[in-house]
């Protein structure tokens, strides 16, 4: 059986299984984060997976976004990642969005959803899917990258309910600051990125201790991790 191996696993068996199949997922960024996250939540079984991207793949995203091929260059992330993880699991529902989260589709778009996932690069989309998030009641499982640097936390959900607006609150100053330097490792989204999607698998199932309220951060220079309190 294609999930044995998991099943297996107490924090998960066959209710898990079935919560999975039953979970909506949409995924915001199909590029470096959203590369493994995509992968192993499809691996895993999540019955449907929403990916939202405006991008298309281009010969510099190879070394880090695994979901594609050099034969895929110019064409949509969202549409050629949606075939790559039809082709992984095809017992799954995998609907591609090509376009940009804005405020004119975020609403529809998150409301089919039963949690948003961050797998995109810039402030103004973070702020656009918590607001929305937080007046749906979604969780969102943020995650970002520099350099040899990542960073996982959980917002909106279990008691505390913090908000990415609790890890930075200023929107004026963040939306000044320039853009970050664009290094990276490709290993690094793979970490970060498979970090969230250990969020969402917990999430779904109901195991392990949720980074909510937390913020968990790691430097690939020194192995140097660390969780703080929001």
């Amino acid at each position: 059986m294609r999930y044995n191996r998991q099943i297996i696993l107490p924090e998960i068996g066959e209710e898990g299984q079935a919560k999975l199949k039953a979970a909506k997922v949409l995924i915001v960024g199909v590029g470096g984060l959203g590369s493994p996250i995509a992968l192993y939540l499809a691996g895993a079984g999540v019955g449907t997976l929403g990916l939202v991207d405006d991008d298309e793949v281009s010969i510099s995203n190879l070394q880090r976004q695994v979901l594609y091929t050099e034969d895929e260059l110019g064409d949509f992330k969202a549409v050629c990642a949606a075939m790559r993880l039809t082709a992984l699991n095809s017992e799954i529902i995998v609907n591609s969005c090509p376009g940009r989260l804005s405020k004119e589709n975020a609403k529809d778009l998150i409301s089919d959803y039963d949690i948003v996932v961050d797998g995109c690069d810039n402030f103004t989309t973070r702020y656009l899917i918590n607001d929305v998030c937080v007046e749906q009641g979604k969780p969102y499982v943020y995650g970002a990258i520099c350099g040899f640097e990542g960073q996982v936390s959980v917002f909106n959900y279990g008691k505390t309910k913090k908000t990415y607006r609790d890890l930075y609150p200023n929107e004026e100053e963040m939306l000044r600051m320039p853009p970050p330097p664009k290094g990276v490792i490709g290993v690094t989204p793979a970490i970060t990125g498979s970090v969230e999607a250990t969020e969402v698998l917990k999430i779904i199932c109901g195991f392990g201790e949720v980074l909510a309220g937390k913020l968990w951060t790691i430097d690939l220079r020194t192995w140097q991790s660390n969780i703080f309190s929001l």
